[in-house]
């Protein structure tokens, strides 16, 4: 890698992950939390409708949480979701995503509490990397980037950051696959760490073994560099904060 680019990344890395970073990103919703439960649950449901311009996710990620009463394992254990998420409601909850969904998606994290003391502890039993474990847990495709659960995934694992949790101690920050976003997939373009713009999990994988070259243990810090320093290069050009 250019050494001028590597030295651009390491200090937008070290601007961007900040503990500023949290008040205007979806991340700000499990920090309200101290238990690793209620972490686990906030981050997986917040994740998971993070799709689209960043305040309508945080505007509908805090109506959910008043849904649950701002205690996420204690809702998630009261079963009460299957009166407000129906299973066979195909109504959206928010854009793409139908009550439905979010009733199979809250029926997973039951089984896991109900038998299990963390959401880590159930992934141990599937093979693969975090991002694998992951999505077979839930069923979806290994085979695209997953933005959304990689973005999950590295607020779960990452450690010694102002912004991610790293709650999770049985997977390693070395493993995770960067979360493809728009501003993402931008700024590698542009930075010449990639000769694509396409969305797909082998361009996901290819920005992030490129910033493994000035990451080596946790590439994902790059993810700061090139969305933080994409945010702010969008916004100065047409005021845009979308994912």
């Amino acid at each position: 890698m250019n050494p001028t680019i590597k030295k651009q990344l390491i200090e937008w890395a070290g601007f961007y992950e900040s503990k500023s970073f949290i008040l205007n990103d979806p991340i700000q919703f499990p920090h309200r939390f101290d238990q690793p439960r209620d972490i686990e649950i906030a981050g997986l449901l917040t994740a998971w409708i993070s799709f689209g311009n960043r305040k309508m996710i945080c505007k509908k990620a805090n109506e959910l949480l008043e849904l649950m009463k701002n205690a996420p394992f204690e809702y998630v254990m009261s079963k009460k979701w299957t009166s407000d998420f129906p299973f066979d409601d195909e109504t959206s909850f928010y854009r793409t995503c139908p009550k439905k969904q979010m009733f199979r998606l809250f029926e997973h994290l039951y089984q896991v509490y109900k038998n299990n003391s963390s959401l880590e502890v159930v992934l141990q039993n599937y093979a693969g990397s975090p991002r694998e474990r992951l999505c077979q847990w839930l069923g979806v495709s290994t085979q695209s980037p997953q933005k959304k659960l990689n973005m999950y995934l590295r607020w779960m694992i990452r450690k010694n950051s102002p912004v991610d949790f790293g709650i999770w101690q049985q997977m390693s920050p070395k493993d995770l696959v960067i979360p493809l976003d728009t501003h993402v997939n931008r700024m590698a373009f542009e930075l010449k760490l990639t000769d694509k713009t396409s969305y797909s999990l082998k361009q996901a994988i290819k920005i992030t073994n490129a910033l493994k070259d000035v990451f080596p243990e946790d590439p994902c810090k790059g993810d700061f560099a090139l969305f933080g320093y994409g945010v702010e290069h969008s916004r100065h050009h047409n005021g845009s904060t979308s994912k």
